[in-house]
C-alpha cells in the first residue's frame, strides 16, 4: 500500500504545470497527520480548482487512505 504522503505528492504533481516545485511535508501527531502541500504560485489555482472542488476531492481520497492506516489526515495548501 502506498503511504499517504506519497499518494498526495503523486496526485498533486499530476495536476500542476511545474511538478518539480511540488513539496509535501508531513506533520505527524499521535492519531493524525497534517500534510502541507506547497506548489508554484501559478499552480495554486490548479490544485484548489473551481470552487475548491479539486482540493476537496483530494482531501476525500487522503482521508480514506489514512483511515485504512487508522489515522486522520488533513491536507493544507500553503502559498
Amino acid at each position: 500500500m502506498i503511504p499517504v504522503k506519497e499518494l498526495v505528492e503523486l496526485l498533486v504533481k499530476a495536476l500542476v504545470d511545474r511538478p518539480e516545485e511540488v513539496e509535501v511535508s508531513e506533520v505527524e501527531g499521535e492519531r493524525s497527520v497534517v500534510l502541507e502541500v506547497r506548489v508554484a504560485p501559478e499552480d495554486v489555482g490548479k490544485v484548489i480548482g473551481k470552487q475548491g472542488r479539486i482540493v476537496q476531492a483530494l482531501r476525500t481520497v487522503v482521508k480514506a487512505a489514512a483511515a485504512r492506516e487508522g489515522k486522520k489526515a488533513v491536507v493544507e495548501i500553503l502559498q
